[in-house]
């Protein structure tokens, strides 16, 4: 790595957040489906977040670019997640599923937005606290 490389990130990182045409702030949305993306009805247990990260990128990202409606864009969309699926399992029709769920998170008012995201924190706090580990029952000896 270069010294210049170096000094470009070091830029970067005071760079003011980055959002897409002052709609959709990246960082929030990867951060909400990270925690989210399990309990969407289209999940399925052998994917793990890496699978569905670039449908749920394609998606508010494309909204930002976009905007309006999802019909109007969705060859577009498809396409794009066909460029950049990479090692993702999942395939064009749930990976849509997908991309369609992150196009309407980011398409909602930020301030129910936030209401939603409050709501998954207390949902995982609340599972977390709820049922006390178990610990496995073995036979006597």
């Amino acid at each position: 790595m270069t010294a210049t490389m170096h000094e470009d990130w070091k830029e970067q990182a005071d760079d003011p957040e980055v959002r897409i045409d002052g709609r959709v702030d990246p960082q929030r949305e990867d951060a909400y489906w990270q925690q989210a993306y399990w309990a969407e009805p289209y999940y399925r247990a052998e994917c793990c977040y890496d699978d569905y990260a670039p449908a749920y990128c394609v998606g508010y990202i494309g909204y930002g670019q976009y905007g309006g409606r999802f019909e109007d864009a969705e060859k577009s969309l498809c396409a794009n997640w066909l460029r950049i699926k990479g090692d993702s399992r999942l395939e064009l029709d749930e990976a849509m599923l997908a991309v369609r769920a992150a196009w309407d998170h980011a398409g909602r008012p930020q301030d129910s937005v936030e209401e939603e995201e409050d709501e998954v924190l207390v949902d995982d706090l609340v599972a977390a606290t709820a049922a006390p580990a178990r610990e496995p029952a073995y036979a006597a000896a």
